[in-house]
């Protein structure tokens, strides 16, 4: 069964590859990962199942990184930050961004957990808190170690425009996830 959905998959476009695990789990490769950007930000926006049914998973203090509560909340206004400065720096944002260009090892790490998100969506328990904070881990990472502003005297680049567009991305999942969890997304911390 699962060679046949392998070959059914592999004439899809923008599949890469498919591999089958010998358990029956498919390991699909996509063209271009950074597409995941796109289609997040082209998805109409999630209304909550229940809008605040659920308590907040974790506290909002202390506001250390050993708080899973702060870094994900952290992420999110840090995404929006980032945009401001990139709009301040140059960068040129927008549907214009090349997803080709996310093939860095952090841009990729960032990508793999957006690439989630369907399913997150579709399952009766989507475990929305665990999904949150590795989102939020991956894209800490990722500015840190890949920047998505220039650097001093740096010129912007198509790079830069690219990694601004997956923030975007990711603040928005991120506060898709605050609100189906029941907590209002700050707007500064």
């Amino acid at each position: 069964m699962a060679e046949r959905l392998a070959a059914r998959l592999r004439t899809v476009p923008g599949i890469r590859r498919v591999d089958v695990r010998p358990n029956g789990f498919l390991v699909i490769g996509v063209a271009t990962p950074g597409e995941i950007v796109e289609d997040v930000l082209a998805a109409p926006v999630a209304v909550p199942s229940q809008p605040g049914a659920s308590a907040a998973p974790w506290p909002d203090f202390p506001r250390t990184w050993d708080n899973p509560g702060f870094a994900v909340r952290y992420a999110y206004v840090r995404a929006g930050a980032v945009r401001r400065w990139a709009r301040d720096l140059g960068v040129r944002t927008g549907a214009a961004a090349r997803p080709e260009l996310l093939d860095g090892p952090f841009d990729r790490a960032v990508l793999r957990v957006l690439a989630e998100l369907p399913s997150r969506r579709e399952s009766r328990d989507p475990g929305w808190a665990a999904y949150l904070e590795r989102l939020a881990e991956a894209y800490h990472t990722a500015v840190e170690r890949a920047a998505p502003i220039p650097r001093g005297d740096e010129p912007p680049s198509e790079l830069h425009a690219a990694r601004v567009r997956m923030g975007e991305a990711v603040r928005r999942v991120l506060g898709e996830g605050l609100v189906e969890l029941g907590v209002a997304p700050p707007g500064k911390i």
